[in-house]
């Protein structure tokens, strides 16, 4: 084989003696790419004269399942570049009638099979921008930050891969076409050199991945031959070597929108109508260098295209967490993430003004957010205060895989204010082994008082290819506030210590891989911790995980927990106490541990053509917190997606969560059916309803464990009010027509409504709480 393939790059010379074959697995990845005084049309065919002086990119090798083996598909990568932009050409050979290939809604080809080409433009190997696309040319874009997760605007990974998924929160311009041929598809990609930042050198090497999804494999093929037993996957990739004169020109954009909202408040009873418009927005865009941009924004609109998917809460000690959405906010998302959520936009919920700045000057990656958001989120004594927002996140290189960073946050509103402080870093070191960690502090004064408290994280890993381990230490004050950032719950120390040892099958095993582990999980109250007294809250999980031949994957675990009570959750809390002569009141106390017993399974199908599925389920005793007793748990969610024609797509979702006392009567009940349908008419234009039915219910509460007393809470009054049974029903039914031929340029129109009713999923009987429509539209124009 070997002598077969360098018998094949001695023919494949270009006329200047030069070979143009990059073979992957040789490995030959510094790739000498050629620049062209010329343009091509993106139709998605490689007919045009000037492929054939493009470098070729060959010989990928197989990442996830199993890593170190040839790809079973054979794909070649054609690249070079003109002065204002690089071109990519993709061939992918598949068997006839095996490709998954849809017309699919921009940054929702997970399902489909896709090319993804990460460009590192400051070739620092531990940040790359993501341009995939899937065999018609539809587009998905990002980036990624090692070590730094994701914003939740949706991710771009295959299943079972160790490497950070690409976020998919930003949007870039650059055009891509692709068709299906008799051997798999071929795919035309013109990224311009105004999307991107990049060094300010005359000449510069770029780092590059080029990674194929095969959905029919379940598998993930990089061109680099990436190892799994490495602490990053982005430091294993080729370069680009040597390009010179490239030019961005001007790079000025301004997006002027206008939207139009009307709609009925009948949350009182009585119907009010409501209109806000039309509301005009300006945002602004900036190219002040090469590697840094401006972005501004007077009055935007944020209007939400699609409602939040309903979460099952299992803690409420714990708030939810809901992705940025936002188009202003996306824009150089990455920039401003940093470790326990320090940084949140969604914090800002309307601002009037918004200035932001990004990229990357004296080696240093930059971003300053300044907002000034509506006076109707003041909360201060104060009247006709707004709250003032400043975000500034620094972070910088340091060897050839490390970086240490400063985070800045504050929120000033009136007299009252918030400021965050901090330092963090990430150090590699032998390859396998990094180790994180993250101080910072805040300063707030609220109501006139004044006080100031710590955060903490500890993170040491080994990511081998079949010996990974990951030891976190996680503390957060109780005092410690965060008003420009998310922090799901205070006043605790997480600890959490990982080992998982990976067996891999032959390349035509029914097993690909089997992934064992072992996880103790604690959290200690905060004050208790730093006394080094016990954790109040001690798991034990046992995790197994299967990959199968064909792109299958299931995993079950066994949960051993034990909860200590929690004081605080139930401050106010009494019991009724009844006897002949009255009735009486007394302090709830809860039992001291609760112990809970656990069954966790899981299952996923491959991304068939028309099809795919997948099951999470959970069922044991568990914690009922609603009255701190155990219960016996039933808490899953079924997903199905199905996919009629190349334009339909249709996704359900059933979401489920259920606690039954000892004596088999239940305390609390949640449902979430959804139900999606888009169609996709052309790449820019869709159509879209989305129905959600939330279901909330609990009984009476009663002191479960002891008494068997109604609950009481007392209130700031001193009232005693009875927990008496509550339930929350609404369904929410949501329509949109899309036109969005480029980031920046839409037009959307959509119409929203949420009924709600007394009875728990039934469709009858529902009354309107609200509904709108909302016209939007902006135009991407740039210089």
């Amino acid at each position: 084989m070997l002598a077969q393939t360098l018998l094949f790059l001695q023919l494949a010379v270009a006329q200047d003696g030069a070979s143009r074959v990059y073979h992957g697995r040789i490995p030959r990845l510094d790739v000498a790419v050629r620049r062209v005084d010329t343009t091509a049309t993106i139709d998605g065919a490689l007919s045009e004269s000037v492929w054939s002086v493009a470098s070729l990119l060959t010989g990928f090798s197989q990442f996830s399942p199993v890593d170190a083996r040839a790809a079973t598909d054979s794909t070649e990568v054609l690249v070079w570049y003109s002065p204002t932009a690089i071109y990519f050409g993709i061939r992918a050979f598949a068997p006839a009638g095996t490709v998954n290939a849809t017309l699919a809604e921009r940054d929702k080809i997970q399902a489909e099979d896709n090319v993804q080409i990460l460009l590192s433009t400051f070739n620092d190997r531990r940040q790359a921008l993501v341009f995939a696309v899937n065999p018609l040319g539809v587009q998905a874009d990002g980036s990624i930050t090692e070590g730094q997760g994701t914003s939740g605007g949706g991710t771009l990974g295959s299943q079972g891969s160790p490497r950070d998924p690409a976020d998919l929160s930003a949007n870039y311009v650059f055009e891509s076409k692709g068709r299906l041929t008799e051997y798999g598809y071929e795919v035309e990609v013109r990224i311009p050199f105004k999307s991107l930042r990049y060094q300010a050198k005359d000449a510069q090497d770029w780092g590059l991945h080029v990674v194929r999804q095969v959905q029919r494999l379940g598998a993930e093929d990089s061109w680099a031959p990436a190892r799994r037993g490495a602490a990053s996957f982005l430091a294993q990739s080729g370069q680009l070597k040597g390009l010179q004169g490239m030019t961005r020109g001007i790079v000025f954009e301004t997006i002027p929108s206008v939207v139009y909202k009307s709609g009925r408040d009948c949350a009182t009873g009585t119907c009010a109508d409501v209109r806000d418009g039309p509301d005009y927005g300006l945002n602004l865009k900036y190219g002040v260098t090469n590697n840094l941009v401006l972005n501004g924004t007077v009055n935007p609109d944020f209007s939400q295209v699609e409602a939040d998917v309903g979460a099952l809460q299992f803690d409420p000690r714990s708030a939810v967490f809901f992705p940025e959405r936002r188009p202003f906010f996306l824009e150089g998302i990455s920039n401003f993430q940093v470790q326990n959520n320090l940084i949140y936009t969604r914090r800002i919920a309307q601002p009037d003004v918004a200035v932001k700045l990004t990229g990357k000057a004296l080696g240093t990656n930059l971003a300053l957010l300044s907002a000034m958001d509506d006076k109707r989120q003041s909360r201060a004594l104060e009247p006709n205060e707004r709250p003032r927002y400043n975000v500034l996140r620094l972070s910088r290189d340091l060897g050839s895989q490390s970086r240490m960073g400063l985070v800045y946050t504050d929120r000033m509103d009136g007299s009252d204010y918030n400021r965050v402080a901090g330092l963090d870093g990430r150090l590699v070191f032998k390859e396998l082994y990094s180790a994180a960690f993250q101080y910072a502090h805040s300063w707030t004064q609220l109501r006139g008082t004044a006080f100031n408290a710590p955060i903490w994280n500890l993170t040491a890993q080994r990511r081998g290819r079949r010996l990974t381990m990951t030891y976190r230490l996680n503390g957060i004050d109780s005092a410690f506030r965060a008003d420009a950032g998310f922090i799901g719950r205070r006043g605790i120390v997480g600890g959490r210590f990982d080992q998982f040892v990976s067996l891999f099958g032959s390349k035509d095993a029914f097993i690909q891989s089997f992934t064992s582990g072992v996880a103790l999980d604690g959290t200690w109250v905060y004050d208790a911790f730093l006394d080094g007294r016990a954790a109040q809250d001690r798991k034990l999980h046992f995790n197994e995980n299967f990959l199968f031949k064909g792109g299958w994957s299931a995993g079950m675990s066994l949960f051993l927990e034990s909860f200590g009570y929690d004081p605080g959750l139930y401050r106010n809390y009494y019991v009724e106490r009844r006897t002949a002569a009255r009735v009486d009141t007394i302090p709830f106390t809860g039992t001291p541990r609760l112990y809970n017993v656990d069954w966790v399974f899981r299952l996923d199908t491959p991304e068939f053509e028309r099809f795919s599925a997948n099951l999470f389920y959970i069922f044991g005793r568990d914690e009922n917190f609603f009255e701190w007793a155990t219960a016996d748990i039933a808490i899953g969610t079924a997903q199905v997606t199905w996919r009629p024609t190349d334009q339909l797509r249709l996704d359900a979702q059933y979401q489920h969560q259920e606690y039954n006392r000892r004596d088999h009567t239940t305390v609390g009940l949640r449902r979430i059916p959804r139900l999606k349908a888009e169609y996709q008419a052309t790449r820019s234009i869709f159509v879209r309803v989305v129905g959600q039915y939330d279901s909330d219910w609990h009984d009476d509460l009663r002191d479960d464990t002891r008494t068997n007393g109604a609950l009481l809470f007392r209130q700031a009054d001193g009232a005693y009010v009875r927990l008496t049974s509550q339930s929350n029903n609404a369904l929410r039914v949501d329509w949109l027509f899309s036109w969005q031929p480029t980031p920046g340029t839409v037009f959307f129109a959509g119409y929203g409504a949420t009924d709600v009713g007394a009875a728990p999923m039934r469709l009858r009987d529902l009354t309107r709480r609200d509904d709108g429509i909302f016209v939007k539209l902006s135009y991407l124009y740039q210089l």
